[in-house]
Formats: C-alpha cells, structure tokens, sequence
C-alpha cells in the first residue's frame, strides 16, 4: 500500500519527534496498543497525560510561590508529573523532572525555579507538536496500523 502524502509528512513528523530527543520508546509501546477497538488509543492516552500534567504544573507552581516552598510537596508533584509524562515517552521533560527532583533534593529554590521554567517550555513544545501531529493523523482519516519510522 502506498503512503499518501499525509502520512508521510505524519511519518516524517514523529520521527523528527523522536531524533530531536521529544519521545522516546515508550511512544512506540503506546502505538502497539492501539487497534481497531480503539483506534483513538494514542490520541486519547496524549490528551489525558497533557490534561492531567497541566493540572500538576499549576500545583507545583503554587508551592513554588510560598515562601519557602515546601520542598517535599514539590518533590512529590513532581514525581508525579514525571510519572505522568514518562507513560507517552516525553523524554525532555522527563529530563527536566530529574533536574528538577536533584534541585529539591538540594532545597535549591533557584535552581528548582529554573528548571521549572525549562520544563513547562519543553511540555509546552512537546503539546504543540503532539497536537500537530495528531491534527495531520486526522486529515488523513483512520489508520490501520502505525508504523515505526525507519532510521
């Protein structure tokens, strides 16, 4: 079967996704979940983790307000944010959740206000990418089964 235009550039996108560093494996193992049962799978599963991660970020942005902040509340949202991300293969903002979890650790309000700002720009980033791809997925209608970009 030939690829149409779209799924190409769908195609050319995640990949890109993938050599910039944004995802990782765990957006394949997603892939191999969805079917024909739930053809939505990926989708659905992207917009529940950005839904809920959103929600998170405001949480910690409020502890990070208080002064001081309570670094044990900030280290459990962001265990759970990470949590969160990591379940679509958001690798850089993964990154940036260690980085941030070392800063508490270290109760470095700087540091920790820092790589905050890094990580909502990474899941900011990452969303509207995803959404992009997604929307092209869409243009194209159903798919049949999704496919590894090859390297």
């Amino acid at each position: 079967m030939e690829y149409s235009h779209l799924q190409r550039q769908a195609a050319y996108m995640k990949k890109s996704l993938f050599d910039q560093g944004y995802l990782n494996e765990q957006f394949y193992q997603l892939e191999e979940l969805q079917d024909e049962d739930s053809p939505n799978f990926v989708e659905d599963m992207v917009t529940s983790c950005f839904r809920d991660s959103t929600r998170l970020l405001s949480n910690i942005e409020q502890v990070l307000e208080k002064c001081p902040p309570d670094f044990g509340k900030l280290d459990t949202y962001m265990h759970k944010f990470k949590g969160n991300t990591s379940s679509i293969g958001a690798s850089r903002v993964m990154n940036e959740c260690t980085q941030f979890r070392e800063c508490c650790d270290e109760e470095n309000i700087e540091g920790c206000l820092k790589s905050f700002q890094k990580m909502k720009r990474e899941h900011a980033v990452l969303r509207q990418k995803l959404e992009s791809y997604f929307q092209l997925l869409r243009q194209d209608g159903p798919v049949e089964r999704a496919a590894r970009a090859s390297n």
